[in-house]
């Protein structure tokens, strides 16, 4: 688990002082982190021994190797699939259909672990929220499963959009956003800037984010309601998005059990539609 992930995970637990440097450093990530114990001390209000007290409750022995491990994680966070693919090499000893199953299981339980069910509710009641518009777009590779999340919560839920057409549009759609409204936003690493600044514009127009990220966060975290982090480096050239999948397949479902009576209404209308439509009626 990245350090990052570990400080969210921790967030509900933490005393109130090493509480305060967990925020400090996730608004701050990674630079803080990477400063001296007195800084971060000073950034976060509180001391040197409280901060050494945070580091060692994350299970850490030292400031020193906190740091240490941070650094690998911004270094992760950073590499190019073609980087990955010169790291990791070819797995002779397993079965290429067998290893990438194993991963995705693996990927998928260290998801569960990752979020907190508090998050999780808190997401499904962002999206149950009819007096709210949703929006929902992702990046290069993750736009298709907002595209394929705002397919099921049109069917639901009214008033759900998917953002489309050149990034040089976006913002032209931003015109009928309104103060309270839910954007879903799925990015992850190498995160795309044209997403984060989308992200800040939504913001200014007081719209409440879902960020679904990778452990390293998006910065597009610094502003949003909701964070759900998935695992998705899968020890190959490409990451892996099937745990964004399920995450997005686990809200739709939350979601249309939530809300079963309206969703079952704005079905059956749907499928009258499709019916009175077929050939020869």
């Amino acid at each position: 688990m990245a350090i990052r992930e570990q400080v969210q995970t921790a967030l509900g637990t933490l005393p109130g002082a090493e509480k305060k440097i967990a925020h400090a450093f996730l608004a701050n990530y990674p630079s803080i982190g990477l400063s001296t114990i007195a800084e971060l001390a000073a950034l976060a209000g509180t001391s040197a021994p409280t901060v050494l007290r945070f580091v060692s409750r994350l299970g850490f022995e030292s400031y020193p190797e906190f740091q240490r491990v941070l650094r690998n994680d911004v270094q992760a966070q950073l590499m190019s699939p073609l980087e990955r693919a010169r790291t990791t090499g070819p797995d002779i000893d397993n079965p290429a259909l067998k290893a990438s199953f194993a991963g995705i299981t693996a990927n998928l339980a260290a998801t569960l672990r990752a979020v907190p069910e508090s998050e999780f509710e808190a997401a499904c009641d962002l999206l149950s929220d009819h007096k709210s518009a949703c929006y929902l777009l992702g990046g290069r590779f993750t736009d298709t499963i907002a595209a394929y999340m705002a397919a099921h919560l049109q069917i639901i839920r009214p008033n759900v959009r998917h953002f489309d057409g050149q990034t040089s549009t976006w913002r032209d759609q931003l015109l009928d956003v309104r103060p309270g409204d839910v954007a879903v936003l799925f990015d992850i690493r190498r995160y795309q800037s044209d997403l984060v600044r989308l992200g800040e514009l939504l913001v200014e127009r007081k719209a409440r984010i879902l960020l679904i990220t990778d452990p390293w966060l998006s910065p597009i975290a610094r502003s949003a309601r909701v964070v759900l982090p998935c695992v998705v480096d899968a020890n190959r050239t490409w990451d892996s998005s099937i745990t964004l999948m399920a995450v997005a397949e686990a809200l739709i479902d939350r979601v249309s059990r939530a809300q079963s009576e309206a969703a079952r209404a704005r079905m059956q209308a749907l499928e009258d539609i499709h019916w009175n439509n077929l050939p020869g009626r």
